[in-house]
């Protein structure tokens, strides 16, 4: 199983960039990975994916602006975000597509307009 680590969040400015990095305790070399985000009083969402074979998916509220990647030999996943806006502010995690196994504690993105 994978257990994900999520770092790299913080409180920025809208127009701003940041990039998580999500940490996994084991291989991913074969795993269908994607980015979650919740925000309060909202249920998760999938934001954006990537297979092993490094295909991207996009949600449309970030398509253009955010990018995934990974780095299989790491065990990590990135997601670049640029031209942030005020409502990308969530908590946001790393799992397994479709979602399973173990969340991690998620890592705090708050964008002030």
């Amino acid at each position: 199983q994978v257990q994900p680590v999520e770092s790299g969040g913080g409180l920025v400015q809208a127009g701003e960039s940041l990039r998580l990095s999500c940490a996994a305790s084991g291989s991913i070399f074969s795993i269908f990975m994607g980015w979650y985000r919740q925000a309060p009083g909202k249920q998760r969402e999938l934001v954006a994916s990537i297979t092993s074979g490094g295909r991207t998916s996009y949600a449309d509220s970030v398509k253009g602006r955010f990018t995934i990647s990974r780095d299989n030999a790491r065990n990590t996943v990135y997601l670049q975000m640029n031209s942030l806006k005020s409502e990308d502010t969530s908590v946001y995690y790393c799992n397994v597509v479709p979602p399973g196994g173990n969340w991690g504690q998620g890592t705090q993105v708050t964008v002030s307009s």
